[in-house]
């Protein structure tokens, strides 16, 4: 009788030790790849050093265990776990991409489409068009105020951990702009999610052009034979398009596999089924963002110009000229999850949605546009609009309903203030409410008289 349950519970161990090795296994893709994206992008496009990733950035959970190799004179960076690697290629004026499904000679020679920058030289050019900043204080803020309220944002005490620069703008001027040490106005950060809301300035800028209807079914052949022909762009905008989606990021999730094992990024984002009718139930879905852009790039006749978009015709008209907007390996940006841009760069962004899709006299984006980007999307509790988040759910009770913002998972968040004509941007690396947003936030908008 012993015998029989000794021979039970050891079976159990190994069916257990096995089962967690097998899963392990799948995980590993994931670990490998978002150490290898992570750390190239970090590097080459947001001018860190390895050390300063990889103790930042990539220290948690089996990431912090991964053997990195990076060669500056290709500019790779392949990142090794147990049996598994990944690898990522950095492509001038495009960032890196994670190598996966696609060979490296194909993700290398595309007809990425480099559109040069304004001739002028930002230092001589007043603000927002360019750096140039004025001494004069705008009427309306108490700086001091302001001033102690960095001071707690870089604290890095309890509820004030993993700041790395913060920005603010009052009535269009930039009034504030520090840095941890170790950063500084030459790096690019990593957007993570805000950079859903520059693909709702993508969609918008195509809107106005008359590229794109985004309330027409997408037409994607794969959701012609059932429900998911009724979805359209302005469903996926909105996060309740009503496909089955799984938004953890600790686990073999939908947007794990997604960000790190799939090539095309919207194709698989594309194939998921319909869980529910769309327009009924809001979730999360970083892959509505893809699929989005999966729908833009089928948009352009020419791969040149596809690549030419968002610079000639978002980044250069706001004097973004540290944008990077970065590809999956099938070639498709990645707009859920990889803009890098400067510090002032993101403040731009939230003063073009500040101003009602206005820059400086030109209508970027269409009449009435941002108005429908703070509408609450159905289902979602007042929390959501189009790739924008909202305050009508008063998740920040201290600071005024108008309130919309860019957020990313790991603290990155564009908040722009229509009643306080104010735009705040917030950059770090805060992981699991190591960072109180809404009392730094709160302290910030008492500034303003």
């Amino acid at each position: 009788m012993k015998k029989s349950i000794l021979r039970f519970i050891l079976s159990a161990l190994i069916l257990a030790f096995a089962g967690g090795i097998y899963y392990i296994h799948l995980l590993t893709p994931i670990i490998t790849g978002y150490a290898a994206k992570n750390l190239a992008s970090g590097i080459f496009v947001g001018n860190r050093t390895q050390e300063s990733v990889e103790s930042i950035d990539l220290n948690f959970s089996f990431i912090k265990f991964t053997s990195n190799t990076v060669d500056y004179e290709k500019k790779e960076v392949v990142s090794r776990f147990l049996w598994a690697s990944s690898k990522a290629v950095y492509i001038k004026g495009f960032g890196c991409t994670l190598v996966k499904e696609f060979d490296e000679n194909t993700i290398r020679n595309r007809p990425y489409t480099i559109v040069p920058l304004p001739k002028v030289n930002p230092d001589t050019i007043g603000w927002p068009a360019g750096d140039k900043l004025t001494d004069t204080i705008p009427a309306g803020i108490k700086m001091d105020v302001l001033n102690a309220a960095l001071d707690r944002a870089f604290a890095d005490t309890a509820g004030t951990k993993g700041t790395f620069a913060v920005a603010v703008a009052y009535r269009n001027q930039l009034v504030a702009e520090r840095y941890k040490t170790g950063f500084s106005a030459n790096n690019r950060f990593l957007s993570w999610s805000m950079a859903k809301s520059f693909t709702n300035a993508l969609v918008g800028i195509m809107v106005k052009k008359g590229m794109l209807d985004v309330n027409k079914s997408c037409g994607f052949p794969q959701w012609q034979k059932d429900g998911r022909s009724a979805i359209t762009i302005t469903n996926l905008m909105h996060m309740n398009a009503g496909q089955k989606w799984s938004e953890s990021y600790g686990n073999l999730s939908d947007v794990n596999l997604m960000l790190h094992k799939y090539g095309d990024m919207g194709l698989y984002s594309i194939e998921k089924p319909l869980a529910v009718r769309p327009d009924s139930v809001w979730v999360y879905n970083s892959g509505a963002t893809n699929i989005v852009n999966y729908a833009i790039r089928k948009q352009f006749k020419s791969e040149s110009d596809y690549y030419a978009f968002p610079r000639k015709e978002l980044f250069n008209p706001l004097g973004m000229r540290s944008a990077i907007f970065e590809t999956d390996a099938s070639g498709t940006f990645a707009g859920s999850s990889y803009i890098y841009c400067t510090m002032r760069d993101y403040v731009r962004f939230g003063l073009l949605y500040l101003n009602n899709g206005n820059w400086l006299g030109n209508q970027i984006l269409p009449e009435g546009w941002v108005a429908d980007v703070r509408k609450e999307a159905n289902g979602s509790k007042g929390q959501y609009g189009s790739f924008f988040w909202l305050n009508r759910s008063g998740d920040y009770p201290d600071v005024p309903h108008d309130l919309f913002m860019c957020r990313g998972h790991d603290g990155q968040y564009i908040y722009i203030i229509p009643s306080l004509q104010m735009v705040v941007v917030r950059i770090g690396f805060s992981k699991k409410s190591s960072f109180d947003l809404q009392a730094f936030l709160a302290s910030v908008v008492k500034s303003v008289e």
